[in-house]
This record gives C-alpha cells, structure tokens and sequence, in this order.
C-alpha cells in the first residue's frame, strides 16, 4: 500500500509552512518520527549506509572534540580555522552548538519521541550540528535566510536527509501558498544550492576539524566550491518577503 502523510503530523507540517520561525524545522525534523512511514525511513537510512563514502563515515560514528573559540584563537589569518572563528563571532552564533543539540538529542532519546530514528541518521544529525557552520565556510553561503536555505539544498544535493529536505518543502509550500514574493530569491537560492552540491565532491561527514591550520581557498579548489559567484545573498528591496523582511 501506498504510504500517506499522518495527519496529524501534518498540521504540524501546515504550521510550519504558515511561520517557519514560530514553528521550525528543527521541531518538525524531530516529531515525524514517531508517525513516518517505515518505507521512508529505510531509504533515508539506506541513502547513508549503502552510499561508498557516506556508509563507512557513518559507520565509524566519528565525532570532533569540542571547539572553542579559545581553542580557535591561535589559527593563521587565512586559514580554516581562522575563518571558521570570525564567522562565529561576525554572525553572533552560538559558540557550543553541537554539544547543545547533543543533550537535547539525548533529552529526545529518553522520551521516545526518536527512537524511530536509525543510528545512521542520528549520526547525521550530530555529525551535522559539529560540521553545519563549517560547511557556511567553506562554500560560502552566508548566515543570512537565504544563505541558509542555499546550504540546506546544498546538503540535500550531497545526502538524501530528511531535515534539509523537509526545509525545502517547509519553505515551497510558504512561497506557493502565502507569499509568492518569496518564490523568486528562495528559488534562486534552493537552485544555486543544489546545483553546488551536485557538481562538488561530498563534504558530508568529512572531518574538517583535522584541516583547520590548511589554507581555505586551497580546501576551496581542492573540492571545487566556487565562492563568489552566488546571486542569493540580499533580501529584494522591492519585494520583501514579509517573514524575512529586514534580513539581508
């Protein structure tokens, strides 16, 4: 038989679509588990595991130690690492991002709410709150909304995965349904994303963290990450979409 959304998840999905801000992704990424299709889920885990790269990474289970920005301080202006750092601090970020979500992964472990989740993709989610605003870096894509959503079909172009995924339909099903302003710059940015992550070497589960004191233009050519060429970085004066409105 055909698999079918719950509906109840999908008045979740609906309240996502209406304000992905009041109801996010992140929220949504983790209450499906418990209603999603048996059949989806297996690809999505079959999508990691049988992949020649992607598997044995995610197999070995590999997580970075913590980074500071203390432990940062020492890297050579144009490195890595010395980017990786005033990105953090230029865009306000939070410092300790992937221990955060590690306890709260944990928090949802105990409550069941994830136990769906196959260990591959649960290594994704850890592995990907360490490497996110790495990946920013390196392909630069900026912390803006639109620089995110060229990162998140950026990720999809590299992974089937379905939080990126679920971004893409959260933010379509906004421009269709609410505001059409917003279907021109988020498809831009959704295209030049994709068509990235398509044309580059994968940089899911790669342990940058080692690369740090590398030069970064040169981890730039070494997987072909073209910066400077993406057209998606400014709100449009003219039509603002009213929920991104005042970010550029």
């Amino acid at each position: 038989m055909q698999p079918s959304v719950d509906r109840v998840f999908g008045e979740k999905f609906l309240m996502s679509i209406d304000n992905f801000y009041s109801h996010g992704v992140d929220w949504l990424f983790n209450e499906w588990w418990e209603t999603a299709s048996a059949e989806a889920i297996a690809k999505y885990e079959a999508a990691i595991l049988e992949h020649p790269e992607h598997g044995p990474l995610a197999r070995e289970g590999w997580l970075a130690p913590e980074l500071t920005l203390a432990s940062l301080e020492g890297y050579a202006r144009g490195t890595l690492g010395h980017a990786y750092r005033a990105f953090i601090i230029d865009n306000g970020l939070v410092e300790r991002l992937a221990a955060g979500y590690h306890a709260r992964h944990s928090d949802l472990i105990r409550s069941g709410k994830i136990e769906r989740m196959p260990p591959a993709v649960a290594y994704k989610v850890l592995r990907g709150f360490q490497t996110h605003d790495l990946h920013h870096v390196l392909t630069g894509y900026p912390a803006t909304p639109f620089g995110e959503l060229s990162l998140q079909a950026f990720q999809l172009a590299q992974m089937d995965y379905p939080y990126a995924s679920m971004w893409i339909a959260v933010v379509t099903g906004h421009m269709t349904f609410l505001d059409p302003y917003l279907i021109k710059p988020a498809m831009d940015a959704i295209t030049d994303g994709w068509k990235l992550g398509r044309s580059t070497p994968s940089l899911q589960f790669l342990k940058f963290e080692r690369r740090l004191h590398e030069p970064l233009e040169a981890l730039r050519d070494e997987y072909g990450l073209r910066v400077g060429r993406h057209p998606v970085t400014v709100t449009p004066p003219d039509r603002p979409p009213y929920l991104i409105a005042g970010f550029s």
